[in-house]
């Protein structure tokens, strides 16, 4: 088959880019590949939702960099898929168009209080010191002595060692200024973060977890009696990865340290599940229940709770239970899941595939894995797009290109020439303070840089 293919790839985060590389890579047949994003800048989660002190993370946009180098990418940013064009005109304007457009909201608690002034979604407060445009206008009220933090995973950890930064530690990160201000100036003395079950199942990485035994102002403290196993997850221990091992060695040694008297700590809690955020007007205080652990039947184990409550006074909550994809209107979407239907990573719908449609990343499987997982999820779809263009399953696209559809509605698109100014710019505002960058972060900002020659 020698046409050469026009593929559409929805969203600019590790797994569209992921996606671009085998397509851009095929010579049977030869893809060329349009990248459409919302935003007037590409990357997702790795420009706006890796913490900012961890910049050896971010570093994977150089691999981004080099695969929109290539012959036939494009990219087509400020440019929204359901708002600017229809996924119908999508698949007419393309041969075929892959989804992935991650996990765009967080998953909720599903508990009284939980709307009450002072209780966010931690990835509210992650899109806001990361510079997401649509972000800047929140404020998040950190005067209050002790916040909680709801969840056991990295984006928990990143939130509560965040809450907690010296000026020093925030100084040479890509923060925006407001936020570092905002936590350097905090009433924060105390941040609890909470999990459901124990130690052995948190999700968190070592490498993380590590971070906080080693923060300029503030001490981690674990009471030993939140290490005490019971028979299910000792048995689960000890058939652990190195990762959940290593995780114990870093609890258990925190909970043999004296605090320091640093003026702030963290305190790791498990066993806890949030029944009720409490207060009048706003968050007064988080009410858990105490759970114990029972066996799961597969291999590890599952809260339930038990008659033990108690009431965490605080002032400000971060809910960190997990991510959850939306629906894209027109596409069908798997809502108990919280995914695009398919299967593989063809779009169905019911057991029919639809063809030309598919999906990637955390919009295909959920949100699961870490960057690099996204490689083999990507390449898995693109074999089966490659798979049906070469047996003649994709549907004809009709004549029209996306550039004369976007200027008939007179659409400002923002190309990869637009985001490599953006990126010069921020880059050279950091370099004067010796940051890695200094992030434009308002819509006008971004697109007066895109226009700049």
């Amino acid at each position: 088959m020698s046409d050469e293919l026009r593929v559409a790839v929805v969203g600019s985060g590790p797994a569209a880019f992921y996606a671009a590389a085998p397509l851009l890579a095929s010579e049977d047949p030869p893809v060329a590949v349009d990248m459409i994003e919302r935003l007037p800048t590409p990357w997702g989660l790795v420009r706006l939702g890796v913490a900012p002190d961890h910049p050896q993370l971010k570093t994977v946009s150089k691999a981004f960099e080099k695969i929109a180098a290539r012959p036939g990418f494009r990219f087509l940013g400020n440019v929204e898929v359901g708002r600017d064009v229809t996924p119908d005109e999508l698949a007419q304007l393309y041969d075929a168009v892959i989804y992935a457009v991650g996990s765009q909201t967080d998953r909720r608690l599903g508990i009284p209080g939980e709307d009450l002034p002072g209780s966010w979604a931690a990835t509210e407060l992650v899109a806001w010191y990361n510079g997401h445009p649509d972000y800047q206008h929140l404020e998040f009220d950190l005067s209050h002595e002790r916040a909680v933090v709801i969840g056991n995973g990295n984006v928990a950890l990143d939130v509560a060692r965040m809450l907690v930064l010296t000026e020093r530690e925030l100084a040479p990160t890509d923060t925006t200024d407001a936020a570092i201000a905002a936590i350097v100036g905090c009433g924060i003395r105390e941040v609890v973060v909470l999990g459901r079950r124990g130690p052995v199942q948190a999700a968190w990485t070592s490498t993380e977890l590590a971070e906080l035994g080693d923060l300029e102002g503030a001490d981690v403290v674990v009471d030993p009696s939140e290490l005490e196993l019971d028979a299910a997850s000792a048995a689960e221990l000890e058939g652990a990865s190195n990762v959940v091992q290593r995780n114990m060695e870093l609890l258990r040694e925190f909970s043999a340290r004296s605090p320091e008297g640093k003026p702030r700590r963290v305190i790791l809690r498990f066993r806890a599940s949030p029944v009720a955020i409490v207060g009048e007007d706003r968050v007064e205080g988080v009410e858990v229940v105490r759970n114990r652990l029972e066996p799961d039947g597969r291999g590890s184990v599952r809260a339930v709770s038990t008659d033990e409550r108690e009431v965490i006074p605080c002032g400000i909550v971060f809910r960190s239970v997990g991510y959850r994809g939306v629906g894209v209107p027109g596409v069908p979407f798997d809502d108990a899941a919280g995914v695009i239907a398919n299967v593989g990573g063809r779009v169905v719908d019911g057991d029919a595939p639809v063809p030309g449609i598919y999906c990637a990343g955390w919009i295909k499987r959920g949100p699961t894995g870490v960057i690099g997982t996204n490689k083999k999820d990507a390449a898995e779809t693109v074999e089966l797009l490659l798979e049906d263009a070469r047996a003649r399953r994709l549907p004809a696209r009709g004549i029209r290109s996306i550039d004369e559809l976007l200027a008939e509605r007179g659409l400002e698109v923002v190309m990869y020439v637009g985001w490599e100014r953006i990126d010069a710019l921020e880059r050279a505002r950091g370099e004067a303070q010796q940051r890695p960058r200094v992030k434009l972060c308002s819509w006008d900002e971004l697109l007066a840089a895109a226009r700049s020659t």
